[in-house]
């Protein structure tokens, strides 16, 4: 089902138990130092994306929160002005703001506008979380299925996910998207050489997936 503006209070809870807590780049800096703690920078991050109206949701019978998928628009003419204007991140939280430098580090090298040159517009897949006692029960793709609908009622013509989990990069490239741009977290360093983010087994790189729908 659709997430609305008067969904983000559950939402987010729904992220602070699961995402924020197991997504790979969190937990490899420390993103939340304690049981209670918590990111309003990174929440702010996943929120923004609701006002497009792409984004979903599994409910079970019940009313439970089993899943979320949020959804964001990307374009060809935002992705050019940024490219001129430069990466400009104000983040006052220095470990968040390293995840969010090595998200554009993704998108510039990952050149999605580039490799597909007549493709204006795409939907990109934001953040992309299942409760973890019901993963492995389909919900995930019913979520990303719901996805490429709705790509298809507005007319998208590609999908984009960046993938930081070995396991939701698994779990898209099942579900036929393709594999355009991987980078080593060990390749990813400081100004003296040490790497940033020293994540975990089996999370060893992050890549960049696509579904092309009508290219």
């Amino acid at each position: 089902m659709p997430i609305t503006n008067k969904d983000k209070d559950r939402v987010v809870s729904f992220l602070r138990k699961f995402f924020f807590r197991d997504e790979p780049l969190n937990v490899a800096i420390g993103l939340l130092d304690g049981a209670n703690a918590t990111c309003p920078e990174l929440e702010e991050y996943c929120m923004k994306c609701i006002p497009d109206g792409l984004s979903v949701m599994a409910v079970s019978t019940s009313g439970y929160l089993l899943g979320v998928c949020l959804n964001g628009v990307l374009t060809r003419a935002a992705e050019e002005k940024v490219e001129s204007e430069g990466l400009q991140s104000d983040c006052s939280n220095m470990k968040f703001k390293k995840i969010l430098q090595l998200l554009a580090t993704i998108n510039k090298h990952s050149g999605v506008f580039t490799q597909f040159p007549t493709v204006d517009k795409i939907l990109d897949v934001v953040i992309l979380s299942v409760d973890e006692s019901y993963r492995g029960q389909g919900i995930c793709k019913a979520l990303i299925e719901r996805t490429r609908e709705l790509a298809i009622e507005h007319n998208f013509p590609l999908i984009k996910v960046d993938c930081t989990s070995h396991y939701s990069a698994k779990a898209v490239s099942r579900l036929g998207f393709q594999c355009i741009y991987t980078l080593p977290y060990a390749d990813h360093v400081d100004s003296e050489g040490e790497r940033i983010f020293k994540t975990k087994a089996p999370h060893s790189c992050a890549t960049t997936y696509v579904l092309p729908l009508s290219i």
